[in-house]
């Protein structure tokens, strides 16, 4: 089933009037915070951003239209989000202590990186969408294996801002390893086949399988901020493997 679109009625046209009327509802939601309110947006950033994942999965795997209108309408709340937090930051960190203002500032580089995720998606179903012949099976399972790490990969972000438990972020640099082990497959098949001129189907799932390891990417991103927002340092320029442990 997918998430964040439910529709009483199968038609494109009431479809897309309730992704327009939910996203003017979290807009009007986000109008109603106050400064204390942006590590919360965040928080809920992630949520979105995890549900747009969960989507791409059944996107891939039933080819829904009610999945692909859910995953645009993440992509719009989260351009929201990240744009609200952006416009009203400045003003909330000036009145707030250095702890506060930390976590004002890891707010806004996590709806960066999420917001940067919805596109990717977005992108992921926007080909899925597009395409006239089906995935093979192979990739398509591939595909929807890098997507379902990537919806685990938020929960865990989520859960670990919620808390503040370092495991979370840990175990997020983990799992993107095995994103890219499953994208470094992909090229690899690809790139060796011999394919008929005209045929572009393997360029497009190339083009997918890259756009879910770049949300990965950016997924770990958060869990090196999440690092430094537990531990006051940073961990960005350290080899993935050794972060990870």
């Amino acid at each position: 089933m997918p998430r964040k679109t439910t529709p009483s009625h199968n038609t494109e046209g009431e479809e897309g009037a309730t992704a327009r009327s939910r996203s003017s509802k979290v807009a009007a939601e986000i109008k109603l915070g106050g400064p204390d309110d942006l590590a919360r947006l965040a928080l809920k950033a992630c949520l979105i951003a995890r549900d747009a994942a969960f989507n791409v999965s059944d996107l891939l795997t039933n080819s829904s239209r009610m999945a692909f209108l859910a995953i645009k309408d993440c992509e719009k709340e989260l351009d929201l989000i990240e744009r609200q937090i952006d416009e009203r930051l400045p003003a909330a960190i000036t009145r707030v202590n250095e702890t506060r203002a930390r976590q004002l500032l890891s707010a806004l580089k996590s709806a960066t990186d999420l917001e940067r995720i919805g596109d990717l998606v977005m992108s992921v179903a926007l080909r899925a969408q597009s395409r006239t012949s089906k995935v093979p099976a192979g990739d398509l399972r591939q595909l929807v294996e890098m997507s379902s790490v990537l919806r685990d990969m938020l929960d865990l972000i989520h859960q670990g801002f919620s808390t503040l438990d370092l495991e979370c972020a840990r175990k997020v640099l983990h799992m993107d390893q095995q994103i890219d082990r499953v994208c470094h497959g992909f090229f690899q098949k690809h790139l060796a086949e011999t394919v008929a001129q005209g045929d572009n189907t393997g360029f497009e799932v190339l083009l997918m399988a890259q756009a879910l390891e770049r949300a990965g990417d950016h997924t770990t991103n958060l869990a090196e901020d999440l690092y430094s927002l537990i531990e006051g340092r940073s961990i960005r320029h350290v080899p993935k493997k050794k972060a990870a442990n």
